[in-house]
């Protein structure tokens, strides 16, 4: 048994969550851990809600709010869209905890004590209307590398390689199109080429391993090509002060919303082992070689987490060219593998909330099952390439492989046992199409999961469904509505069915988690084949005001691997466990986003 890190993206806390945001890291980091703890390891899934910087302070403004009501409203709104969703987080928190701000200033004093950090004076964007800092990523242009126009302030996608907004060729504010003024300043860089040989090693490794995504390697490689020291604080007065006497008292002074969101993985794992009642047992995934870690981001985030957060860890563990000493937290993990996911449309049109193209968790819902989304996200998502969300799509797979393949297997699985027998019979002597069903669908654990433990839920999935498939083939072949005068062959054929079912749905549990556990109950089990999480309402551990938290206890979960059914055990005739969608959802949805 490994520890295995499960570090998920930050949801940004400036507004509800659409379903392109947790198609890239919700839906894929869950089936990953779900499976891993079916596996035997001990994982901990990680994230919460990223809460500084001036989007924060832009959205607070236009509704009427200072930052930290914003941060608390959008927070607790996150946390229930991602529990409706079914994410089983160990620890789903908060940047905005007295724990989160300690911990990332001990990172910061461990990177600057090791000289990891260059004091320069810089240009920062004001906006001229508002005085106020604009945000890098608020600010675009053409890129003065490759040329492209629409790069943004802190890097351009088309060359990927790192920008500052003062480099932009005709800069303009994505807020309102005004033309930024640029000012000195004082901040802290970064020592990015201090730690580029580290991180050419490092991602050598892992390129080595074969694991990463090609898009992935092939694009943090790239931008080591042009590294240089980046700003780590910011002019902004919403965020974490900078732990250095001079600074620490300059309330326009603050660290850069990138260097603190992903120490997060650290803290909310810090936090967790606080509440488990052992303050060190974080160490066993971050300060342990053996442990796993894995990151799960949208592919606008891989340049902080193949760059950005691995310097800083190499930075605080004194592992770069100006060498450095251990500090508090001790030598600290680098990333076993980024898993980075590419865009999701919809539509055929980005995502913007501003232009209302766009589909928010909560509605999705209040109106469809959660599994019928993963689903779509699992066989249809943006795991290697952009794909499109489009109604039209969603209802055909849901009615076509939910409802009428797997949907219908389980329902007349268990209708005919409760028909013919009312419970799980016996089995009498195996045929040779008996034998090879079972065996079949046996030999699937070991394709499927190998597929979902390498990131590859596409095909993870897929080969699940056709098993389901080949499964439903047999019952036809079968024909047990019309043994009449064999109940043993009878009962034989009910046995086979249930225990395919059974093992079918132990396959599609980390994809299926609400409606694994229906599936359960509708063959007579107890329906504990994933747990759920819950949102508890917690007290800061340093005497902040409490906030809610999602958490759960995993430990119940099936295995992964046959279990034989029981005989004897009641059942009764099932309910739909899908809900089959009417084509005119296609119609009523396109007319809610004005596309009718």
């Amino acid at each position: 048994m490994s520890k295995v890190l499960s570090a998920v993206a930050w949801p940004y806390a400036n507004g509800p969550r659409h379903i392109g945001h947790v198609a890239g890291f919700g839906v894929p980091s869950d089936v990953f851990s779900r499976y891993m703890r079916m596996t035997g390891h001990d994982v901990l899934m990680v994230s919460g809600s990223d809460e500084h910087g001036t989007p924060i302070l832009i959205a607070a403004d236009e509704a009427g709010m200072t930052p930290q009501q914003l941060a608390d409203k959008n927070h607790r709104l996150i946390v229930e869209d991602l529990v409706g969703l079914g994410l089983s987080y160990d620890m789903y928190t908060r940047t905005t905890t007295r724990n989160h701000h300690a911990v990332v200033q001990e990172m910061f004093r461990g990177v600057y004590e090791n000289g990891y950090f260059v004091e320069q004076t810089t240009y920062g964007a004001i906006s001229p209307s508002t005085g106020r800092t604009l945000p890098d990523r608020y600010i675009e242009g053409t890129c003065p590398i490759c040329g492209t126009p629409g790069a943004r302030g802190d890097q351009c996608d088309a060359c990927g390689n790192q920008l500052d907004p003062h480099d932009l060729i005709d800069p303009v504010s994505r807020i309102n199109g005004e033309t930024p003024e640029f000012i000195e300043t004082q901040h802290f860089f970064l020592d990015l080429p201090a730690l580029a040989e580290a991180l050419g090693e490092w991602l050598d490794e892992r390129e080595a391993s074969g694991t990463w995504r090609p898009n992935v390697i092939k694009f943090s490689k790239n931008i080591l090509a042009e590294i240089r020291p980046r700003a780590m604080t910011r002019d902004i007065d919403w965020g974490i002060a900078v732990p250095l006497d001079g600074w620490r008292e300059n309330q326009t002074k603050k660290l850069y919303v990138w260097f603190d969101a992903v120490i997060g993985y650290l803290s909310a794992s810090i936090e967790w082992a606080r509440r488990s009642g052992d303050p060190d047992a974080w160490r066993a995934w971050w300060n342990d070689p053996r442990a796993l870690s894995y990151y799960f981001m949208g592919k606008d985030n891989i340049t902080f987490h193949s760059q950005i957060w691995p310097a800083e860890l190499l930075a605080y563990n004194g592992q770069g060219s100006k060498g450095g000493a251990e500090h508090e937290y001790g030598r600290l993990n680098l990333p076993t593998e980024v898993v980075s996911s590419e865009f999701l449309t919809m539509e055929g049109r980005k995502f913007s909330s501003s232009k209302k193209v766009v589909i928010y968790v909560a509605d999705l819902l209040s109106r469809y099952q959660a599994d019928a989304f993963r689903y779509f996200v699992a066989a249809a998502g943006p795991e290697n390439q952009d794909s499109d969300f489009s109604w039209s799509e969603f209802v055909q797979r849901t009615n076509s492989e939910l409802v009428a393949g797997w949907g219908n297997l389980v329902s007349r699985t268990a209708t005919l046992v409760a028909k013919n027998f009312g419970q799980i019979p016996e089995a009498g002597p195996l045929t040779d199409e008996d034998r090879r069903i079972l065996d079949l669908v046996d030999d699937a654990f070991g394709v499927v999961g190998e597929q979902i433990g390498r990131n590859r839920m596409r095909h993870a999935i897929t080969e699940a469904m056709r098993t389901v498939g080949e499964v439903n083939k047999y019952v036809t072949d079968s024909e047990p509505w019309k043994i009449k005068d064999d109940p043993e062959r009878l009962a034989t054929v009910l046995h086979v069915m249930a225990q395919c079912v059974q093992d079918l749905n132990t396959l599609l549990s980390p994809f299926l988690p609400f409606t694994a556990n229906e599936v359960d109950r509708a063959l007579g089990g107890l329906g504990d084949v994933q747990p759920l999480p819950r949102i508890e309402e917690a007290e800061d551990l340093d005497g902040g005001p409490g906030y809610p938290v999602i958490t759960g206890d995993y430990t119940g979960i099936r295995p992964w691997r046959r279990l034989p059914v029981r005989p004897g055990t009641p059942v009764e005739k099932p309910a739909p466990v899908f809900t089959k969608l009417d084509p005119a959802v296609v119609d009523d949805e396109l007319a809610r986003l004005g596309l009718a």
